[in-house]
């Protein structure tokens, strides 16, 4: 991973230069990357097939990994620059569908859990959400290391209007409190960082996505909405659908499971709209591990 000093350098340098120059720049990293990274490769091509429902001959796969690592770039350059515009600026780029649900959460005083994939640029969203309708927005971010990397980030979120919750044990607590007070609380949630989630079916195969969110809703009665933000060509657009039915029906296990399976299916169509903006790059399901020769976790055994 890069340090805590490249990152602040390709903000300095996306905010500074010429945007032809700063394109160009990014699109050149990101062939690099794509170039010398085979195991990221092999990921982004195993997921656009996931996503696609089908394998991709060697020209098309060529293509389409080169078009999610051309996204992923322009998903940085331009979360770079997010600080440096204003609100006119943030709304004349940005269109929606499904946003009055989200207000009306807000307005009710219970803030809504918006589930996402890692897919297109959220935190234009997010900017968006802060800026133009004045709302407050809690996020949780992983852990990375260094931990100056880690800090780097949580720092530059925080710039850009969110509340930022580290992944941990007091997570859970702070999200809450955070939906009390009316905050439009955003969890990624198409990978099981911690290793603990909920054993589902995610495009096809068997493997864990995250709990979390469908607790918190069982728990606090927030409305869980699937959500994505893409690009558009020059503009981005966001997709809050419906919500996911959160009602109690037995006990908080299988509800769980049956919200967060209810989800998956929901981030599988948000994702198959652009499979090309999923910048997914970590394994994910048992067979990513054994793909790349690596032992599979044993939180990822036996599901």
């Amino acid at each position: 991973m890069p340090s805590a000093s490249a990152y602040r350098a390709g903000e300095f340098f996306a905010r500074r230069a010429p945007a032809p120059v700063a394109r160009a720049a990014a699109l050149a990293g990101a062939s690099a990357v794509a170039a010398t990274s085979r195991n990221r490769r092999l990921l982004v091509r195993r997921n656009l097939e996931r996503a696609l429902g089908r394998p991709l001959g060697r020209r098309e796969a060529s293509l389409k990994v080169a078009a999610t690592f051309d996204w992923y770039a322009r998903y940085y350059l331009e979360s770079f620059q997010l600080p440096s515009l204003d609100a006119a600026a943030i709304d004349a780029g940005f269109g929606y569908e499904g946003v009055d649900a989200i207000e009306r959460a807000v307005r009710s005083g219970v803030g809504p859990i918006l589930v996402m994939p890692h897919l297109g640029t959220w935190e234009w969203a997010a900017w968006w959400l802060a800026l133009v309708p004045n709302m407050k927005v809690t996020a949780v971010v992983e852990p990375l290391e260094p931990p100056e990397v880690f800090e780097w980030f949580v720092e530059f979120r925080r710039r850009l209007g969110m509340d930022i919750i580290p992944l941990g044990p007091d997570a859970g607590g702070r999200l809450a409190a955070a939906i009390k007070r009316g905050d439009v609380v955003c969890l990624l949630a198409d990978r099981d960082v911690a290793g603990n989630g909920v054993a589902v079916e995610f495009f096809g195969e068997r493997t864990r996505l995250p709990a979390g969110p469908a607790l918190l809703a069982l728990r606090t009665g927030a409305p869980l909405l699937p959500a994505a933000v893409y690009w558009r060509g020059r503009t981005r657009h966001a997709i809050a659908g419906p919500p996911v039915d959160t009602r109690r029906s037995g006990g908080i296990r299988r509800d769980t499971h049956r919200v967060v399976q209810d989800y998956a299916t929901a981030l599988e169509g948000l994702i198959r709209a652009a499979p090309e903006q999923w910048h997914l790059m970590s394994p994910n399901w048992p067979s990513d591990y054994e793909a790349l020769g690596l032992p599979v976790p044993e939180s990822l055994q036996d599901i």
